[in-house]
């Protein structure tokens, strides 16, 4: 991406979707097709895309989003969450509104501190005020060097002024079946395995571990982080009101 940069190409559909990984984790970009030439004469900025069209900078909507400096960030995100989806389940043009208000994404969990800092850094609004892919390479550099950096997890300090943006928990109490509970956390493939494991109803899978996470075959760590939050989350909301899932 620092290449591309230097070369004047934006690509708006940087997505981990789109990154391609090659033997020795070598990861390569792909899928150019909306990718966007950046003209040098800034008395009239546009870009140019690949095909020959023109789009006019001033009018595009959420300037922050439309770099690939943003979206490089957006696309961290999706690593450290273990692949989740941006902005979960809202509806675009609720991103774009909670966007222009100055929403951002909170840090997945077990986050470092420092990388979720990196990801503010480059979601500001103001284009002038982000980090350049060549300073954000020799950040990720020196992170790399020196790891001790990485161990403080990043925390939640403010809410969002978008409950539409909030990652809701499930109301557990309102599920009757391990079915339900998983369809609420899009895990319901392993209906089968934990039901053959033993775990038949609520009650046993709130006793669950990691390690009979891996025993059934739960062995993606992102998986593994999703239904154990969940287990949790299950047990605050079963310590609470106790006879719900009896």
């Amino acid at each position: 991406m620092k290449y591309l940069v230097e070369m004047n190409y934006m690509h708006p559909d940087l997505a981990a979707r789109n990154i391609l990984i090659k033997s020795h984790l070598v990861c390569k970009v792909s899928d150019f097709g909306l990718s966007h030439y950046l003209q040098d004469d800034t008395s009239h900025p546009t870009h140019t895309s690949s095909l020959g069209g023109s789009i006019p900078v001033r009018w595009m909507a959420l300037e922050a989003m439309a770099n690939s400096k943003f979206t490089y960030w957006i696309v961290m995100w999706e690593v450290t969450s273990f692949g989740k989806r941006p902005y979960w389940d809202t509806f675009n043009q609720d991103v774009v509104n909670a966007i222009e208000q100055d929403y951002r994404l909170s840090p997945p969990t077990d986050c470092p501190a420092a990388l979720h800092q990196l990801m503010l850094n480059y979601w500001q609004k103001d284009h002038n005020s982000q980090l350049c892919f060549a300073e954000s390479v020799n950040t990720l550099d020196k992170m790399i060097r020196n790891l001790a950096s990485l161990k403080t997890v990043a925390t939640i300090t403010t809410v969002p002024s978008q409950p539409l943006l909030l990652c809701s928990i499930p109301d557990f109490t309102a599920f009757t079946t391990v079915g339900d509970w998983l369809s609420a956390i899009k895990m319901v493939h392993y209906r089968d395995s934990l039901l053959t494991a033993g775990f038949t109803s609520l009650q046993l899978v709130t006793q669950m571990t990691s390690e009979d996470l891996l025993r059934i075959g739960v062995t993606l760590a992102g998986h593994q982080k999703a239904i154990l939050n969940s287990i949790l989350s299950m047990r605050v909301q079963m310590s609470q009101s106790p006879m719900a899932m009896a």
